[in-house]
Order: C-alpha cells, then sequence, then structure tokens
C-alpha cells in the first residue's frame, strides 16, 4: 500500500478531491515523516499545529465546497519567503529571530489557494551557495547515498557526521531534499544562478525557474534583484506545473513583475511537441565535461527526435563570458541589498563603542564567510575607478547574451535542451576549498538563463555510473513556460521517473 507522503501533489489533489482522504490525514502523514528526518537538516523550522490547523480548515472547505486548487495539500517553504509570525531569516545569523508581521505575496497565493505549510526549509545563506553548506544551520544532505555506502556511515550520519553525504545542491538544498525525500508534495525555491534547476538535477526532481518577473518578489529576501527569480520544486512535471500556477501572477507591490495572465500550465503537460525546433548550443559543450554528461545530452536529443521534434544546432556564442559576468552582477547587487543588515532595526546586534563600531562587529558576527566574500567583490567592482571596468562591461555582456538567446528564438528556435550541470551530486565538504571558483563553476550551464531573464527547468534524465541522479535543462522563450513542460514531459515519460534506495535517515 502506497504510504500517503509517497503520493505526487498531483495524486495527492485527486485523492482529496475524491474524498478518499482528508486532508489533516494527508498532513499528519507528512509531519511524521519530517520528524523521522531530521538528520537530513531539511527543515529549520518545523510548524506542525500550523499544518494541522490549516488542514483542518482545508477540510472545512473541502466539505462545504469551497475548496481552492491546492486544497490541503502540504508543502514546504525556502526560509527566503517572508511568512508572517514565522522564522524567516535567510538562514543567516544576522537575522536571528527575525519573524516578519506580513506575508510574501508567493505564499500567500498558494494559502489562497488552500495549500498547507508545513515549516521552513533550510538553504545557503542568503541564497549564496552551490551546495546548502553555508546555512547557518548546518548543511542538508541528500537523500540519495554516496556510492559503496556502509552501514558504519549510515550509523554515523544518524549521529549527526554529515561528513561523507552528498550535497542536495543549492541554494535551495532544503527545498531539493525535502521534496524528493517525500517531507512534502513539493516546496517554494528560489533561483538566482541556477539555484532552483541545480538541486533539482542533484536530486532527481523538477525545478523550473520562470520567466523574470512571472512570479512575485514581493516579501522574498532580497540577492540579486535583477535576477532572482522564485519557482517551485516537486517530483514531477505536473507537479511544477501545479504549482507555478498558484505562485505566478501580476502584483503591484513588485516594480518588476509582469501584467500578463496565468496560463493553466498542466494543460500543457502531455502536449504535443511534433514539429517544435529544439536548439543544441554548440558552446555547452565545455572541456571537461564527462562522457556520462553528453551521452545523457545526446539521449534527450534522441527522445524528443522520436517524439516529433526536429533537433537544430545553434550557436551562443557569448556563453563563455555569462559565468564570469554573473559573478561581478550578482555580488554587486548582493552588496547593495545586504547594507541593509546593520543591527539597528531588526535581527542580531553585536554590541561596539559607537555606531560604526557597532554596525562592523554586526556584519562581522552576522554574515558568513561566503556572504562576506561577496559583499567585498560587490563592493570592488562598484567602487570608484572599477565600476565602468567591471561593473559596466558585466552589464554589455549580460545585454549580449540576452541578444544571442533572441537571435535564436527569432530563427525559429522553441526551446533549448542543454546538461543542467556538469557532474553529479558531489559530497559534503569535498568543494569547499580556499578556491571558491571551483564550487562557483557548478553553475556554468544556469547562469545565462537568469542573465538573459528567460524560463529554464531541470528534469530527470537519467543515473549516473554511480547510480546518481542527472538532470538535463530545457530554457524556453520570454513567457515560454508552457512548451518546456510539454517538451519536459517527453523526457520524463522516456526516462522514467528515477526512484530513491531505501530511506537511510530513519
Amino acid at each position: 500500500m502506497t504510504q500517503l507522503n509517497e503520493l505526487t501533489l498531483a495524486q495527492a489533489r485527486d485523492a482529496i478531491a475524491a474524498r478518499t482522504v482528508s486532508a489533516v490525514e494527508l498532513t499528519q502523514a507528512h509531519v511524521d515523516a519530517v520528524e523521522k528526518a531530521r538528520s537530513l537538516g531539511a527543515f529549520v523550522t518545523e510548524t506542525p499545529e500550523r499544518a494541522l490547523a490549516m488542514a483542518k480548515a482545508s477540510d472545512a472547505r473541502i466539505a462545504s465546497g469551497d475548496a481552492g486548487p491546492l486544497e490541503g495539500l502540504p508543502l514546504g517553504i525556502k526560509d527566503l519567503y517572508a511568512t508572517r509570525d514565522v522564522h524567516t531569516q535567510a538562514c543567516s545569523h544576522i537575522l536571528d529571530g527575525f519573524k516578519p508581521a506580513y506575508e510574501s505575496t508567493v505564499t500567500g497565493q498558494l494559502w489562497r489557494d488552500g495549500a498547507v505549510m508545513l515549516g521552513k526549509l533550510n538553504m545557503d545563506e542568503f541564497a549564496m551557495g552551490s551546495s546548502n553548506e553555508t546555512s547557518f544551520y548546518g548543511p542538508v544532505a541528500s537523500p540519495w547515498t554516496p556510492p559503496n555506502w556502509s552501514k558504519e556511515q549510515a550509523r554515523a550520519a544518524l549521529a549527526g557526521d554529515k561528513k561523507g553525504l552528498l550535497v542536495p545542491g543549492g541554494s535551495s538544498g532544503g527545498s531539493a531534499s525535502a521534496v524528493a525525500a517525500h517531507l512534502c508534495l513539493a516546496a517554494t525555491a528560489s533561483d538566482t544562478g541556477g539555484s532552483i534547476r541545480q538541486p533539482a538535477a542533484f536530486t532527481g526532481t523538477v525545478g523550473i525557474k520562470p520567466t523574470y518577473g512571472r512570479c512575485s518578489r514581493w516579501g522574498m529576501v532580497a540577492f540579486a534583484s535583477s535576477l532572482d527569480q522564485a519557482g517551485p520544486i516537486a517530483r514531477t512535471v505536473r507537479d511544477c506545473a501545479i504549482m507555478l500556477r498558484s505562485m505566478a501572477g501580476f502584483d503591484p507591490k513588485d516594480t518588476t513583475s509582469v501584467d500578463a495572465p496565468v496560463p493553466d500550465y498542466e494543460k500543457a503537460v502531455g502536449g504535443s511537441v511534433k514539429g517544435l525546433k529544439i536548439g543544441i548550443p554548440k558552446e555547452y559543450r565545455v572541456e571537461g565535461m564527462s562522457e556520462e554528461i553528453d551521452a545523457l545530452w545526446r539521449q534527450g536529443m534522441d527522445w524528443l527526435r522520436a517524439a516529433g521534434a526536429e533537433i537544430v544546432d545553434i550557436s551562443l556564442p557569448h556563453t563563455k563570458y555569462a559565468l564570469p559576468a554573473y559573478y561581478i552582477v550578482a555580488p554587486a547587487e548582493a552588496s547593495s541589498n545586504l547594507a541593509r543588515y546593520d543591527g539597528v532595526r531588526y535581527g542580531l546586534r553585536a554590541p561596539g563603542r559607537d555606531i560604526s563600531d557597532m554596525y562592523e562587529q554586526t556584519r562581522a558576527a552576522g554574515f558568513g564567510p561566503e556572504v562576506r566574500r561577496r559583499i567585498m567583490i560587490g563592493t570592488y567592482v562598484l567602487s570608484a575607478g572599477y565600476y565602468d571596468a567591471y561593473y559596466v562591461r558585466a552589464q554589455k555582456i549580460r545585454t549580449l547574451i540576452r541578444q544571442d538567446f533572441e537571435a535564436a528564438f527569432h530563427a525559429g528556435v522553441d526551446a533549448i535542451l542543454t546538461p543542467a550541470t556538469p557532474s553529479p551530486a558531489f559530497g559534503i565538504g569535498e568543494k569547499t576549498s580556499a578556491d571558491p571558483v571551483e564550487m562557483y563553476l557548478n553553475d556554468v550551464f544556469t547562469v545565462t538563463v537568469n542573465m538573459a531573464g528567460l524560463p529554464g527547468l531541470a528534469v530527470p534524465a537519467g543515473l549516473s555510473r554511480d547510480g546518481l541522479p542527472l538532470g538535463l535543462q530545457l530554457i524556453g522563450r520570454p513567457f515560454g513556460e508552457e512548451t518546456l513542460f510539454s517538451v519536459a514531459q517527453i523526457v520524463e515519460d522516456a526516462a522514467g521517473r528515477v526512484r530513491l534506495p531505501e530511506p537511510w535517515w530513519t
């Protein structure tokens, strides 16, 4: 018999609609699963009482015929989203104790549609990271086990020693780990340079970064405002489509929000791709890419070709400049956004001799090493004498990257297929070396999408030779999410859903 927490979001929605399970029963099953999986470190705050109260209210609405599209479905919320009276700290010590008196637009829309909040999910501090190791609350472990996993390692992990476990990717590692481990039906996430798609690829889940402006950023803790975008991580393409419909929409409180109708994305799932042109950019065949990633990419082309799509070679010539340009633009915006955390109004305050010393002591104590590194980079590239040489030049490269995509789409390409990551998941501690560039290279396939403001989706496409998930990425036209859902479903159907090994964390 299938456990309630093993249902997909769509299956759970249909079961609640058919009255074969109640929202309270479904929520209780997930509350129990969360409690048993604390060794993963996926949740930083659990809200079981609130979840069960929301589920009870959902059952009442269902009984009265007033159910919403997500009625009674338990979700996890990334700690980047403001949730009224509930821990919202972007997993940073500098926001210690902060519980907002307001709700983010995205989470407010989820509650409007009947969803249930299980708690807040771990993440890299201020969304700065690719492995979920920079969180003040400690690293998140992937539910997938490393090759040659031993019972001794399992016992050590359960005792709190995460060394040797796999990272779930970042910054939305808590979201990806929780969804993959069946702790929640789906989760909110955010993507600044790949922070939805990379964790999804590492954990065998599906994640979509929508077009910039499709989801409101109001009430999200800012990292890089021109790059940040909200999106979901779920276990299937259909589940992502269901989630995105509730998360998306115009918000007058967000000046970058686009006033455009929100389609019923679920209708696109399973749609025909016959006649679609799928672009294959030669620049994504990077030096050092493993054979198995290249083979997976070719397999994806074969699946889409068999479904009636036309595979065409394209060029995105400025791709090689995307990563260095991103790591100028993003830290520059971060240094500006994070200037507000000074110990005066909220969060941590460290004592000092005077106001300037208090600022310095608070920021030194409150920010972790990676956040401090990016603030310093950002301050440097915005400083007098360097602004034109670095920041302005990076913005010009950003324009050229966007124009590359525009030329491909103008030539008739409907979507672009690439690898999602250059490798499978790596071990906790494996890349947190003295050279941060090694970690930054994980974003090599994903940052172009954010720089151009396009939608991108990661879908599981197979397993590595060591039995770890590998994903493919689909890039679409602006507001072309429906096409991505149609194409991604072909990949999901052909590859089959990846299955976790027996849970070690219980």
